[in-house]
């Protein structure tokens, strides 16, 4: 008896496919990347080149999405670590990119510098609730040079031990990834066995398969890299006016785009992605804790699972530029409804302000947001062994169950999840610790965590290797 959350019907999802097949076949997506064209016209796509539009026989389409890779296993530099995708399992991503961050010292919002990126990157590595990693902070000036990227993802390998999911848009790099990765995983058939990193595709809505990072992509395909496609059409904005349309426009750009990335590497392992979020209509922003977005998050975890494919889906966002009571209730209604709907991988722990501001205090609450939710989606677990009738006969009326072994084996078994995390005791406790507020206990959490973790090292031979490249970048640069 779990707890389950339904958006969509069978026979609504079976529509929303059905106009996804109409609009891919009549109205089609611009393919900005000329290779892409290409491929998609040999694979019996109808491409008009000087409009760059593809429309996809619904054929086409049927035979492309039965040729993804829908069950992987993801790893990272961490020795037993792994994620089995497409197995029932359920992971974080933590959310990235933040211009600024919330200062621990001040509480004044700032902008990011590297050490803020060290101390969420180690935080994100120490907490095992985050299997999947983006960059939590804006990356640096020089990330688009050999010098820089070479740097940026040394850094992140040797910090991050886990999955890391990233992107960028210049395709003059792939050679330097391919290095890199050949270094610290030991060469090519290795990644493609290991799949330490998968790459972020983000069509640009409404309907353009844009060029930069598709191009990109396509250059580092031969690595068999997982590929995650993440469109985020906003309701009103970039999509239409309605959430079902909104949904069908997001439907689209994921297909689509997986169409690419099957008819270019068939067998890609993908993500269905979207980022199904919608706009403020008094200010025109993104709405980043409206409950529509968490139910069109829903939505899009439906679809996912309605083609079988792995479900990469976003939750945890709020508006709001630091830890208070509106970021609780929007984070905790997003994370808990999407939590039910059981994606793969949740992205969002850590970033407020429309996914704009970093806060390290944030991370940790969020960790423990989506820890509740998951107790929850548990529900009323249902066994023989816990309708309990037989205590209840023994104890009878007046009596107490403290004390009986069936309860001990209930707080032993999951019954009750026991927290560690704030509030649990009485008035006085709390008053007598000094009426600590659930920012503090997380900033104190915060300090206990980066005081113990230590990231693992390369090994000699690797360390060498990866300065060389370095140089060789810095001199490219």
């Amino acid at each position: 008896m779990e707890t389950r959350v339904q958006v969509l019907s069978e026979d609504e999802k079976a529509q929303v496919h059905e106009r996804t097949l109409q609009v891919l076949r009549t109205v089609g997506m611009r393919c900005d990347t000329k290779e892409g064209r290409r491929i998609l016209a040999a694979a019996g796509a109808d491409v008009d080149e000087t409009t760059r539009r593809v429309r996809f026989p619904t054929d086409l389409v049927e035979n492309l999405l039965a040729q993804a890779t829908t069950t992987f296993t993801l790893h990272g530099r961490r020795p037993g670590w792994s994620f089995p995708v497409g197995a029932g399992e359920f992971t974080l991503l933590a959310d990235g990119g933040a211009t600024s961050v919330v200062d621990a010292t001040t509480g004044e919002r700032r902008p990011t510098t590297f050490d803020d990126w060290r101390a969420a990157t180690r935080l994100l590595d120490a907490l095992d609730d985050v299997g999947l990693y983006w960059c939590p902070t804006d990356y640096d000036v020089d990330y688009e040079r050999p010098g820089g990227f070479v740097r940026y993802f040394t850094r992140v390998f040797g910090t991050f031990g886990k999955h890391v999911q990233d992107s960028f848009g210049t395709p003059e790099l792939a050679p330097w990834l391919k290095e890199v990765l050949d270094i610290v995983f030991g060469g090519p058939d290795q990644v493609r066995r290991q799949l330490p990193l998968s790459f972020l595709i983000t069509p640009a809505s409404p309907l353009t398969m844009e060029h930069d990072f598709t191009q990109t992509w396509l250059e580092v395909r031969d690595y068999g890299l997982p590929v995650a496609v993440m469109p985020m059409p906003l309701q009103g904005a970039t999509a239409p006016g309605s959430r079902l349309g909104t949904l069908l426009a997001a439907n689209v750009e994921t297909v689509g785009t997986i169409c690419l990335v099957q008819a270019a590497a068939p067998g890609t392992p993908v993500f269905y992605a979207p980022v199904v979020a919608t706009m403020d209509p008094r200010t025109g922003l993104y709405a980043a804790g409206a409950v529509e977005h968490a139910v069109l998050g829903v939505a899009g975890t439906e679809m996912a699972r309605w083609y079988g494919l792995p479900a990469e889906s976003s939750g945890l966002c709020t508006q709001t530029y630091q830890p208070d009571l509106q970021t609780a209730w929007e984070k905790a209604d997003s994370a808990l409804l999407v939590t039910l709907a059981r994606p793969d991988v949740l992205v969002g722990p850590g970033l407020l302000g429309g996914a704009t501001v970093l806060c390290l205090e944030q991370i940790v609450l969020d960790v423990e947001v989506v820890r509740r939710a998951r107790q929850g989606a548990t529900g009323v677990p249902v066994r023989d062994d816990l309708w309990l009738d037989d205590v209840l006969e023994q104890v009878g009326p007046c009596g107490t169950f403290i004390g009986e072994r069936s309860t001990r084996a209930g707080v032993r078994g999951g019954e009750w999840r026991l927290s560690d995390f704030g509030v649990q005791g009485s008035w006085d406790a709390w008053r007598a610790a000094g009426s600590p507020s659930t920012v503090t206990a997380a900033r104190e959490r915060v300090d206990a965590i980066l005081a113990e973790q230590v990231s693992l090292p390369f090994g000699d031979d690797q360390a060498a290797a990866l300065a060389a490249l370095q140089r060789r970048a810095d001199a490219a640069s």
